[in-house]
């Protein structure tokens, strides 16, 4: 019967060779990679398409960069000024279901049609503009003045010469005499370049859901950038 020899070592010993052990062999998924490179395409291009989607958004609901078309209001925005516009007080209000007013003194945008009925080459535009009356305001035009009686000023008072962006006369003479008194979903707009706007004062007053947005900012010119 045969006999397995013990083999020597090189140091003379005697070893029986072992049964051969198993080895742990790992696999690799070849699919793993291509699924990784999948998943990273579809994420860029999900995110490639959403992006103007979001901007979109936001360009609607919640801020806007416009551009400065004229003089009328000047000399506090002139041509060409790039402005940021806050939409999303506006935006809440509709959500909501509320009105949205604006402070007195507060430099809007805003659409207004029927322009062309006043000498415009555009019959609808967007307008900037500043709140001068709020809803339930009676607005006087007397004598280059414009005074607002309301209920807190029943003797009446000069938005013009008492609010801040009025200081130091940067509001030139008002004309156009008027009487009007506002609804309560009314306000009352006026360019601060007087002699050379058109606003409140020709077209009339406007209703709230025609404001698009509030100026916080002026980005351009850099050297005369501001937030209003």
């Amino acid at each position: 019967m045969p006999v397995n020899e013990p083999k020597l070592t090189p140091d003379g010993s005697s070893q029986t060779p072992r049964p051969a052990q198993p080895t742990d062999t790992k696999t690799t998924d070849a699919s793993e990679p291509q699924t990784h490179r999948v998943r990273s395409t579809l994420s860029t291009v999900g995110i490639l398409l959403l992006a103007p989607v979001i901007a979109i958004l936001l360009t609607a609901y919640v801020f806007q960069s416009y551009q400065v078309d004229g003089p009328s209001m000047q000399n506090t925005l002139h041509n060409n000024d790039r402005l940021i516009v806050w939409k999303l007080p506006r935006t809440w209000a509709r959500i909501t279901g509320h009105q949205y007013v604006p402070k007195r003194g507060d430099i809007v945008i805003l659409s207004e049609s029927g322009l062309s009925n006043y000498g415009d080459t555009q019959d609808t535009k967007q307008l900037v503009k500043r709140v001068i009356g709020l809803p339930g305001d009676h607005i006087v035009i007397k004598d280059n003045v414009i005074t607002v009686y309301n209920k807190e000023h029943p003797s009446g008072f000069q938005p013009d010469n008492s609010l801040p962006y009025g200081k130091n006369g940067a509001i030139p003479p008002t004309n156009n005499n008027l009487d009007v008194t506002l609804s309560n979903t009314q306000l009352f707009v006026c360019g601060d370049n007087r002699s050379n706007s058109l606003d409140s004062r020709i077209f009339g007053p406007i209703e709230t859901n025609q404001v698009i947005g509030k100026l916080v900012a002026r980005i351009f010119p850099v050297s005369q950038a501001e937030r209003f």
